[in-house]
């Protein structure tokens, strides 16, 4: 059982953790004062973020839009591109985790544009720091922010704007990991992702398998790159938005 000492908690020093389930809720947030982001879209581009620098991808710079994207083309870029998890046709390579190991990619710079993903990275930029999240560098990304010791905003990708179950989830065990480490919260949508993480955490792979971007991204996402996306503590990187670029810190 977890207590979070609500009595206490206005009176606390300790950093903050809130989580936003939406986009749309993104200017709703409860935090004001300096505050770290993390942005989190477990299917598929967080994931993928963090296995493309797993496997030594030098840089990622993530557009919204397709403009953006074909002229970074032109200039010679490498370009992941999806929307509504179909790659386009003049994209080198699409969304999936495996997309991104690969001998060619490393020590280069790979332009980056989904449907939900870098939308929401760039959505983030009021922060004082964006930081990348996935099941893949949770236990790093917690001893992070916990060594940063600043209020943590958790936002969620989700799917066009709706709830979805992965980032929620994940929401979930990032902010009981950062609990854990002293944070407080009064946020309600911090308790609901906590217990969701309970309730998918005996079985993440099975529980997520029943999520509808999941079944949306059946035909697209293999097993095996979603035994990865389920895999916790995999790798150490720690994606960070540096300008117009995510690079490692």
């Amino acid at each position: 059982m977890i207590i979070f000492g609500f009595s206490n908690i206005n009176m606390s020093t300790n950093p903050t953790v809130e989580v936003c389930f939406s986009p749309r809720l993104y200017g709703h947030k409860l935090t004001d004062t300096k505050f770290i982001t993390v942005v989190v879209d477990i299917l598929r581009a967080t994931t993928s973020i963090c296995a493309a620098f797993d496997h030594g991808v030098k840089e990622i710079i993530p557009v919204s839009g397709l403009d953006e994207a074909k002229k970074m083309k032109n200039n010679g870029y490498f370009v992941a591109c999806e929307r509504n998890g179909e790659i386009l046709d003049f994209a080198d390579f699409g969304n999936s985790a495996s997309d991104f190991i690969r001998d060619d990619l490393k020590g280069r710079s790979v332009v980056f544009s989904t449907t939900n993903g870098t939308k929401t990275i760039n959505m983030a930029r009021d922060a004082d720091e964006v930081v990348i999240g996935s099941f893949a560098n949770i236990k790093a990304l917690a001893d992070y922010l916990a060594e940063k010791n600043e209020n943590v905003v958790i936002f969620c990708a989700a799917w066009k704007s709706l709830f979805n179950l992965e980032d929620s989830v994940f929401a979930g065990a990032l902010s009981e990991m950062l609990i854990g480490h002293g944070f407080s919260t009064n946020c309600d949508s911090v308790l609901g992702a906590i217990d969701l993480w309970h309730r998918a955490k005996p079985d993440l792979k099975n529980y997520l398998s029943k999520s509808s971007h999941r079944n949306r991204l059946n035909h697209l996402v293999s097993e095996e790159d979603f035994n990865y996306t389920v895999t916790l503590n995999s790798t150490k990187v720690i994606p960070v938005l540096n300008g117009d670029k995510l690079e490692l810190v």
